[in-house]
């Protein structure tokens, strides 16, 4: 039998809004399924997959929302029946074997037939997958203006351009980061914290010419590289709250406690409760959650009558349409031993001797590799979500591939920046360089996509044509711009003298 359980579920999707089944769906106990309406799929928010559905099940017509999932058991593992969202749903539907439960159970204690569609597929099941995700890449392949002119243009004018724009974008990024340093010890002087960043950045400011001495205390780099890295960690879904996160909870905070013996116990604890993602009215369902609960909340308590910032909401955090590994609770995980790196081993100043003393540029990228990958342990090492253990241990909080994308969007900026902040220009240049000449092993659907329509086939892996596509597509393609691009440019020329001809 074709079935893969990593499936993604938005080729699932396709299947559900095919609605081609070889016979009416029907619930265990034999009732008759009508979809009167299959629903809106639910492209943007947390949430179930399709809303608005309308559904009648034997006698009674229903209207909410229907969930979608590869496995039965992923309503739970995917903390679906803990979450308010989902209580709207009527049918949940899935591709594995039938459990023998007929139903899942939402957060409120309502019970939603569960039905494996696998038995009510027109045709054979691989054939139906891969029907469903040529369905689902034909409709997200990005619109190129010149996707069917540019295969006239040469690929070493395609790269070139991507080059420049991938050097565009990394110094798009290198300024970012120097201006968010220099709010950051802006406010380290007027002895403000986030959030009212907003309100103090006056007109003294945006005039004062900073020097390099102005840059010399370590925490502001600390809090610059922790921010940057937590936003790296919250993914598109997570990125904004994630970073939010990290100005409410300064490292300064988490400095104080730096020689503790469970400093991250302690940062964990801080994070998860700031973070409103643990539900202190929870009732352990087994030991190891329990005895996680028992003393998280001790060094919460401990802590939290010296903490005065903002506190966030459960509501706040997405965990729909993420792969486990994905969660929330996963990144803040990593998070808490990025910022044991950042505080007790000093994770900065042995990427700037690393740079000034590695020569090799293997071996250069493979320290700063191993320097940002963060092996799993402890209770999140085996839980995704709480008081819920995953069937699979997790072997890494952050691993290769989230590891180079804060490579290349974290590290490399900001020490960039150090480096010709403090005039140390061959070392700027090496930095450069590593940038232009690195390959990352994280995949992007717009870069792929990108890269498809070019036709240059692998070159997205070579991190400056990476970047260079996303600079391409978003201030380019998007905006219409074809007669300030290259590639764009020099398609329709040739096109153009290809049809007077």
């Amino acid at each position: 039998m074709f079935l893969n359980k990593n499936l993604p579920e938005k080729f699932l999707y396709e299947i559900w809004k095919d609605q081609k089944f070889n016979k009416p769906l029907t619930t265990l106990d034999e009732e008759k399924i009508e979809i009167l309406s299959s629903g809106i799929e639910n492209k943007d928010n947390d949430g179930p997959d399709f809303t608005n559905a309308k559904i009648r099940i034997g006698n009674l017509t229903y209207q909410g929302d229907v969930e979608i999932d590869v496995m039965y058991g992923d309503w739970k593992a995917h903390g679906h029946n803990m979450n308010k969202k989902y209580n709207r749903v009527v049918l949940h539907l899935f591709l594995g074997s039938q459990n023998r439960i007929p139903h899942v159970i939402t957060q409120d204690g309502r019970k939603v037939p569960s039905v494996s569609i696998k038995n009510f597929i027109q045709e054979d099941l691989r054939a139906a997958i891969q029907k469903a995700i040529s369905s689902e890449k034909a409709g997200r392949v990005i619109k190129m203006p010149c996707l069917e002119t540019n295969k006239n243009v040469l690929d070493d004018d395609k790269l070139d351009f991507l080059y420049k724009l991938g050097v565009v974008r990394f110094k798009s990024k290198c300024a970012k980061v120097l201006e968010r340093l220099k709010e950051i010890t802006y406010l380290r002087e007027l002895h403000t914290h986030e959030p009212v960043i907003k309100y103090e950045l006056n007109d003294e400011f945006y005039n004062r010419k900073f020097k390099a001495n102005d840059f010399i205390n370590t925490e502001a780099w600390f809090q610059l590289i922790y921010e940057l890295i937590f936003e790296a960690l919250g993914y598109s879904k997570n990125k904004d709250i994630m970073l939010k996160l990290a100005k409410a909870i300064d490292i300064e905070f988490f400095m104080k406690y730096k020689d503790h013996k469970d400093f991250i116990l302690y940062t964990e604890a801080v994070l998860f409760y700031v973070s409103g993602i643990i539900d202190t009215k929870i009732t352990p369902s087994d030991e190891a959650t329990a005895e996680y609960l028992r003393k998280i909340n001790e060094a919460w308590n401990e802590l939290k009558l010296g903490y005065d910032g903002k506190m966030f909401k459960e509501t706040d955090w997405k965990f729909a349409k993420l792969r486990p590994t994905n969660f929330p609770t996963i990144r803040l995980a990593g998070g808490a031993r990025m910022i044991h790196k950042l505080i007790n081993e000093n994770i900065i100043g042995k990427m700037i001797s690393d740079f000034a003393n590695i020569n090799e540029f293997r071996e250069l990228k493979n320290q700063l590799r191993n320097l940002i990958l963060i092996e799993a342990d402890g209770y999140w090492k085996e839980h995704y979500i709480l008081n819920q253990k995953s069937k699979e241990s997790l072997k890494y909080f952050v691993g290769v591939a989230r590891a180079d994308e804060i490579i290349v969007n974290v590290i490399f900026p900001v020490i960039a920046v150090y480096f010709d902040m403090f005039n140390k220009k061959n070392l700027f240049q090496k930095v450069v360089k590593l940038y232009a000449n690195f390959y990352q092993t994280t995949e992007n659907t717009l870069v792929n996509d990108v890269a498809t329509t070019l036709k240059l086939n692998d070159a997205w892996k070579r991190s400056i044509f990476y970047q260079g596509m996303i600079e391409l597509f978003r201030n380019y393609c998007s905006k219409d711009k074809c007669s300030e691009c290259i590639i764009g440019r020099k398609a329709f020329e040739m096109e153009e003298q290809i049809s007077t001809n």
